[in-house]
C-alpha cells in the first residue's frame, strides 16, 4: 500500500495510490483519497481521482527530521571519515522538506551543494525506549529521501546545522509505502540520467530496527517523524538546470529540479 498527499484544486489530501507498475505509476493509476491522517486508521471518502490529475507533495511535514550520518562503510571511505562508535545523528528542520517536482534551490552562499540519497522511515506511533525487536510496530512506512548538503558549510563550520538546513534541502516522496521490508533495498540516485549512487540498504551499517531503538532511547518520536538512514557512495555535486532523482526498489522514484534562488 501507498500512501500520498497531494493536491487538487485548493484541497490538499492523503490519498491511497492503486495500480502501481513497478515504480513507475501509469495512466491507468488512481489516487483514493482518505479521511483524516495516513497515522490514522484509512478511511476512503469513496471518490477516485487520476494520479495525473493531483500534484504530488511530501507525503509527510514532520515535526523533525532526524538524519543518521557514515552508515554507509564506502561513503564513510569516499569522505575520509572514520566509523563512529555509536550511530552519528543530526537534526534537519521541517522546513527543509518538499515534495516532487518541487525545486531544491541552491542558496548563492554556498559553492559545493551535493546529492544524498537515502531510505527515509516514518514513524506510526509515540516511540520511547524501543527495543529493536518491538521496532517495526512503530514504523507507519518508508519513502526516498535527497539529504541535499552544503558541503563547504559542513566543513567550515564544525557542525551541520547550516549545511544541512536550507529550506528545500530535504526532499521526500513521492508517497509512503506501507508493509516494505527495509533489509536489502536497491537505492540509487541520477543526475540528469547518469547514475551516481548504486548501493542496496543492506550495506547500512546500522539497520532500521537498530536505528529507531537507539534514536528512541535518545528522543521521543511523535508519528510523522522521519528518520533518513545515511547515504551511500557516489555522492557529487549538483548545479542550477540539473534534474535529480533518487530510486527505492518497492518505493518508487522521487525527482527534482535543481534551480539556483
Amino acid at each position: 500500500m501507498h500512501i500520498a498527499r497531494f493536491a487538487h484544486g485548493d484541497t490538499v489530501s492523503y490519498g491511497l495510490v492503486d495500480r502501481l507498475d513497478g515504480v513507475t505509476p501509469t495512466e491507468e493509476s488512481v489516487i483514493l483519497p482518505i479521511t483524516g491522517h495516513p497515522v490514522d486508521i484509512p478511511e476512503p471518502t469513496g471518490e477516485v481521482l487520476p494520479l495525473a490529475d493531483v500534484r504530488l507533495l511530501a507525503p509527510i511535514i514532520p515535526s523533525k527530521i532526524i538524519a543518521v550520518g557514515r552508515n554507509y562503510a564506502a561513503h564513510i571511505a569516499e569522505m575520509g571519515g572514520e566509523l563512529p562508535t555509536d550511530p552519528m545523528i543530526f537534526l534537519k528542520p521541517s522546513t527543509s522538506v518538499v515534495g516532487p517536482g518541487a525545486p531544491i534551490v541552491l542558496p548563492p552562499e554556498s559553492t559545493h551543494v551535493d546529492h544524498e540519497a537515502e531510505l527515509a522511515v516514518v514513524i506510526g506511533r509515540i516511540a520511547r525506549h524501543v527495543s529493536p525487536e518491538d521496532a517495526d510496530r512503530y514504523i507507519l512506512g518508508y519513502t526516498c529521501a535527497n539529504d541535499v548538503s552544503a558541503r563547504d558549510f559542513q566543513k567550515s563550520d564544525g557542525q551541520w546545522g547550516r549545511a544541512k538546513g536550507f529550506d528545500s534541502f530535504c526532499p521526500l516522496g513521492p508517497w509512503i509505502t506501507l508493509g516494505l521490508d527495509p533489509a536489502d533495498l536497491a537505492i540509487s540516485c541520477t543526475v540528469n540520467g547518469e547514475v551516481r549512487q548504486d548501493s542496496s540498504t543492506a550495506l547500512m551499517i546500522r539497520d532500521v530496527a537498530t536505528l529507531v531503538s537507539w534514536i528512541s532511547g535518545v528522543m521521543t518520536l511523535l508519528p510523522g517523524d522521519v528518520i533518513i538512514t545515511g547515504t551511500p557512495s557516489g555522492v557529487g555535486p549538483i548545479l542550477p538546470g540539473d534534474q535529480v532523482s533518487v530510486s527505492i526498489a518497492g518505493i518508487g522514484t522521487l525527482t527534482n529540479p535543481v534551480v539556483a534562488r
